[in-house]
């Protein structure tokens, strides 16, 4: 009975990771059903990311506290490239300042790495930093294409659940209208 129940426990465990799907290709294990999904409404459309908690708990309820503050309302997409959309940097609110839009943050950086066992694909939701992961905040990315290079050198908070078209057809300026917690609009 015993050695049953570590297999089933090791079993979850894969599940929780990344995993190969038929083809052979690589994708994401979905968030638990539980987690807090940040909802960013855009002129181009919705987006959905489902939140990693048991994963990234420090940064998750940083990124969280600044959703509630409305801290992203009004910001831009800063970095739009083939392999990903990144913001998170209130600056990009002033067109006057576009030089600098990348470089700003809300001021209170996580100072903690929590490293996670998940890979960077295709919606993969991770904190962006300045070559320092503990100086990470505010600013996210949401990855368009898989990124090997990536993992292990950025914390992993999130995955998109609803909106990847969305997140493709995402251009450098495209302002973010509002950013709420699912069900938490209007509070």
């Amino acid at each position: 009975m015993e050695i049953r129940t570590v297999a089933m426990l090791a079993a979850a465990a894969v599940m929780a990771g990344p995993a190969l799907t038929a083809g052979g290709v690589l994708r994401q294990a979905k968030p638990p059903a539980a987690a807090p999904v940040l909802v960013l409404e855009t002129a181009r459309g919705t987006i959905e990311i489902a939140f990693f908690p048991a994963d990234a708990p420090k940064s998750v309820e940083h990124i969280v506290g600044l959703v509630r503050r409305s801290f992203y309302r009004g910001q831009r997409f800063h970095r739009v490239i083939a392999s990903l959309v990144q913001f998170g940097d209130p600056r990009s609110r002033d067109m006057s300042l576009k030089d600098y839009w990348g470089s700003g943050g809300s001021g209170r950086a996580i100072n903690v790495f929590e490293l996670s066992t998940r890979v960077h694909v295709r919606g993969t939701v991770g904190l962006g930093h300045a070559g320092n992961p503990l100086g990470a905040d505010s600013q996210l990315y949401i990855m368009k294409a898989a990124s090997p290079s990536l993992n292990g050198k950025h914390a992993i908070i999130g995955q998109v659940r609803a909106g990847m078209a969305v997140v493709d057809r995402l251009q450098v300026e495209d302002m973010i209208k509002d950013a709420y917690l699912k069900g938490e609009k209007g509070k």
